[in-house]
């Protein structure tokens, strides 16, 4: 069994379905209301484990009840959190997430500044046991001490490349794969043409990167040529959690030494059927599901 970890953040995710999305302010109803753990790291991690890897979540919570309920969730998805640590005092992080009747989303998150950026806790954990290091932007530090201790292991290294308010450059440099949603692309790079965008970023790392598009679906370079997978159709329910998938989908494939291609259109596949049920979870299918789908599209 292959074996993966996350490293980054878990979030409790409230979402509000509404018929459609707010464009000014006002009082609004929501038809549906459902709470759920969430967070770019944690949801890859429930993501790979469904897809059969052993996966281990490496991140901070609260040690308030919703800290509890986050890493009890992990574990129902049969993702193993013991290298998770509650911090004293401190609260979770949050999310307020509003979904319209295409599937389209809002996000405000409330990243808790009470859990501690440190991350040299990472160096008791042994990075050779696995064959991917997956971590997301949201926690700096604990990127950066995880990618380095992979690296210095020769395991390969997967950054979900999204948006941030600090400077990813260094984070970027030590991933053997940057995949990159489009305003982080946008944010790094500081380019509006995508394959200009790419190239910026390549030109930050000796490894390959990639930008995801929603349903046009994933962008990369190989051998300095723009290559693309086309998203595929599925009757949206629910985006929220997508690229995350897409992150622990490839992860998956990248850990089996599966050729690029064939990688991204598998995690394609995982992250649009994703995309049919409500919240970041519920919909992730395991392999045979996968499978399935993508066999109707030969």
């Amino acid at each position: 069994m292959i074996r993966i970890a996350c490293v980054g953040i878990a979030v409790q995710d409230r979402l509000y379905y509404l018929n459609r999305l707010p464009d000014c302010g006002g009082k609004y109803v929501a038809q549906h209301y459902r709470e759920v753990g969430g967070g770019p790291a944690a949801t890859a991690a429930v993501a790979a484990a469904r897809l059969g890897a052993h996966v281990d979540f490496i991140g901070r919570v609260g040690d308030d009840a919703t800290g509890k309920a986050l890493l009890d969730e992990l574990e129902n998805w049969g993702v193993n959190t013991a290298f998770s640590r509650s911090c004293k005092n401190a609260n979770s992080s949050q999310s307020a997430i509003l979904v319209d009747e295409q599937g389209e989303r809002i996000i405000v998150n409330y990243p808790s500044p009470e859990l501690p950026e440190d991350a040299s806790w990472l160096h008791e954990i042994d990075f050779t046991a696995y064959d991917v290091v997956l971590a997301d932007v949201r926690w700096h530090q604990g990127a950066k001490t995880a990618f380095t201790l992979a690296r210095s292991a020769g395991v390969t290294t997967v950054l979900d490349a999204d948006i941030t308010p600090q400077d990813i450059s260094e984070l970027v440099a030590l991933a053997d794969h940057a995949a990159f949603s489009a305003p982080g692309l946008q944010r790094l790079s500081g380019e509006g043409d995508l394959l200009l965008a790419l190239k910026r970023a390549q030109a930050i790392t000796n490894g390959h990167v990639y930008v995801t598009q929603g349903k046009s679906g994933c962008y990369w370079l190989e051998n300095n040529e723009l290559r693309h997978h086309a998203g595929f159709r599925v009757e949206v329910v629910d985006t929220t959690g997508a690229g995350d998938v897409f992150h622990g989908a490839l992860a998956v494939k990248l850990a089996q030494r599966i050729e690029i291609y064939e990688s991204i259109r598998f995690a394609n596949a995982v992250a649009a059927l994703k995309c049919t049920r409500p919240g970041g979870r519920a919909g992730i299918p395991d392999c045979d599901q996968t499978d399935s789908f993508m066999s109707l599209f030969v």
